[in-house]
């Protein structure tokens, strides 16, 4: 029977911060599992950090003229915080940039070229005189050969999505200078993925509780054949070759960063002072290994890793690789390179992070691509948390406040039959945790809350209190007792909240554990800590996009026709209403040495007193026309929108016959 876990969640990447669809993809599932598991008083650690090196941060380092560590460092510790911020929980969030890393990884390298496991392959390379470098993939720009899209990346198009290979571009540019590489030859390592094929086979057979989304994946894979991969590279950023007469080769970023997880855990028990208690979860068969991770990533976890893990020996390999789908936003695909997406560190600063969270875990992308939309973060907070688990802890609360004096009444049983409705909730919800169905995991949570909410209405504590003040109590006291069950089985998914209800019902953590669910915890008598809304109504204002106005071709004019038109500024030195008319006022404007006369419709936002004086800016040679009899010479400039109007003024006051430009 295993009894050590060993949680992984994917390293993300340190090149730009934290968006939603990476929390609901990896690290919210990730935090809500370890969290549940320590409730049952599990082993188990929680392993993550930044992913730190590779082509993609040296290519941002460039473009702001910065080294590599200040890209790395700026967004390393800005993840850390927001992680932080929205309640996920690591052990240790360490990184790749760090010499224990390093030195993991290169000793990795070592064990399996010892064992003389790489391939050493002489391949062709576009090379930079200019640069005087091998230029990897996404160093190199040009044409797509299959669509012809002119800035695709050296590894993929993102116009057509094909993979390729920077030998297969058309009209190569070196991205750091715009060269024109020529091909040269370089030596590199290379892992045998394909030797090892058969032994993931086998392997992935035994795991018949995997998701089907992972061993449809690896399946595919299998079907087209694995293919040996490059174990080292071309670069000045990464991890060093630790061998002689390899000066300007690092240890490719695919290949190292999952090692990360190995020194993470090293790295964590050095700092609780024993060094080599590491090993017990790696290499201990008592051990639960659990990845935690994006689809985008179930080759490296699935496959490649595990494959790494073999050849090295010692090591365990996966128990599971719950991977989830995508998360995507108002119904388009998140993406942190593109830009379109909720960013952690901002949602968190303006919203209830315990809310972003429920959000998210009852939508996660278990199987298939998921939508966040305001709507129903609005929806989740204000109809679901606050009418159901909010609503529950504050009646309750407040009844015991204002009946009780403030305190948990004396209980006159010892048992109900809504302990054990909860406490079976609670049986449902852990095993939606253990198999990793942790949206169903939040909807049993509610259905709980949901049963506390109708034995509380049902039970009617604002009538029996005027017949039976005991039998009152009892409600009252098996209500607060749900309360903390509530607490404790909300506490995964919403652990700021959870936090929140202790206070209110001014209880200890102490044996605060999900075998406590549906139990008797609080001591009657104990005075109630102060109350407070969990969950405040939410109305969030979207502010609808504004539609381009486009102007039909056939409407637009040339300058020369535009020079045509004589703007010139007057100043109105008479005015009255036109009679029988609701819009039209008559001016008499200066114009220079020039008196005019001309008709506007302003009368329903300008009373003729209101013009006198103004200097107004008007079409100046307009032919002449008539309006309800009265001659007008021209035409003044006004704005008009939604039913308002108002005159276009100079800025500043100028002389009358001024020309406008």
């Amino acid at each position: 029977m295993k009894n050590k876990y060993l949680v992984t969640a994917a390293l993300p990447y340190a090149n730009g911060y934290l968006h939603l669809g990476h929390i609901a993809g990896a690290y919210l599932p990730a935090d809500i599992y370890v969290r549940f598991k320590r409730l049952n008083n599990e082993d188990i650690i929680f392993i993550c950090g930044s992913d730190e090196h590779g082509t993609a941060i040296e290519i941002s380092a460039m473009k702001e003229k910065v080294t590599p560590k200040e890209i790395i460092d700026r967004f390393h510790f800005a993840n850390k915080e927001a992680f932080e911020k929205i309640g996920i929980a690591f052990d240790i969030y360490s990184r790749t940039s760090n010499e224990i890393h390093h030195k993991t990884s290169q000793d990795f390298f070592l064990n399996l070229y010892d064992k003389g496991i790489l391939l050493q392959k002489t391949e062709k390379q576009l090379y930079s005189e200019k640069d005087k470098r091998f230029l990897a993939d996404r160093f190199v720009e040009g044409t797509c050969p299959i669509c012809g899209y002119e800035e695709a990346r050296g590894d993929q198009c993102e116009s057509c999505g094909s993979n390729l290979s920077p030998l297969e571009l058309k009209n190569p540019k070196s991205k750091i200078s715009g060269d024109t590489p020529v091909i040269k030859e370089s030596k590199n390592f290379y892992f045998p993925l394909e030797k090892f094929q058969p032994k993931l086979e086998a392997w992935l057979k035994t795991k018949t509780n995997w998701k089907s989304n992972v061993k449809n994946y690896c399946e595919g894979w299998f079907k087209t054949g694995l293919k040996d991969r490059a174990i080292t590279r071309d670069l000045d950023w990464g991890v060093k070759v630790p061998l002689k007469d390899y000066d300007g080769k690092v240890i490719y970023v695919w290949f190292e960063a999952p090692i990360g997880y190995i020194s993470a855990t090293k790295e964590l028990f050095i700092e609780r002072n024993i060094p080599d208690k590491w090993k017990e979860y790696w290499f201990g068969k008592d051990v639960s290994m659990i990845h935690f991770i994006g689809k985008d990533n179930i080759i490296f976890h699935a496959l490649v890793f595990p494959a790494m893990l073999m050849a090295h020996g010692e090591f365990i390999l996966p128990e599971n690789v719950p991977a989830n789908e995508f998360l995507n936003l108002e119904g388009g695909k998140l993406s942190k390179s593109k830009g379109h997406g909720i960013l952690v560190k901002d949602i968190v600063k303006d919203f209830n992070p315990d809310v972003v969270r429920y959000t998210l875990a009852s939508n996660l992308p278990e199987n298939k691509d998921a939508d966040f939309s305001w709507d129903d973060f609005q929806t989740k907070n204000n109809n679901e948390l606050a009418a159901i688990l909010g609503n529950f802890i504050n009646r309750t609360t407040v009844f015991a406040k204002t009946k009780f004096d403030n305190k948990i009444p004396e209980r006159n049983t010892n048992s109900d039959e809504i302990f054990d409705i909860i406490k079976n909730q609670s049986k449902v919800v852990a095993e939606c945790m253990d198999n990793y169905r942790f949206r169903d995991a939040v909807n049993e949570t509610m259905n709980a809350l949901r049963a506390a909410n109708k034995y509380f209405n049902d039970s009617e504590p604002w009538k029996v209190i005027k017949e039976d003040k005991e039998k009152c109590a009892n409600i009252i006291n098996n209500c607060l007792q749900i309360c903390y069950s509530a607490a404790v089985m909300i506490s995964p998914i919403l652990p700021y909240t959870s936090e929140k209800i202790l206070k209110v019902l001014n209880a200890d953590k102490n044996n605060f554990s999900w075998d406590k669910i549906g139990e008797i915890n609080l001591l009657s008598g104990t005075e109630l800590g102060d109350n407070e809304i969990l969950f405040p109504q939410l109305e969030i204002k979207k502010e609808e996009p504004k539609e381009e106005v486009k102007i039909p071709e056939e409407d637009m004019i040339d300058i020369d026709y535009f020079r045509k038109i004589k703007l010139r500024t007057a100043k109105v030195i008479e005015c009255e209403a036109v009679p029988k008319s609701k819009k039209l006022l008559k001016l008499q404007l200066q114009v220079g040495e020039r008196k005019k006369q001309i008709v506007a419709g302003i009368a329903e936002h300008y009373k003729p007193e209101d013009m006198v004086g103004k200097t107004i800016v008007i079409v100046d040679n307009l032919k002449k026309t008539k309006l309800m009899g009265i001659e007008s010479e021209g035409m003044l400039l006004a704005a008009k929108k939604d039913g308002k109007l108002a005159l276009v003024l100079p800025e500043k006051e100028i002389p009358d016959d001024g020309d406008v430009s």
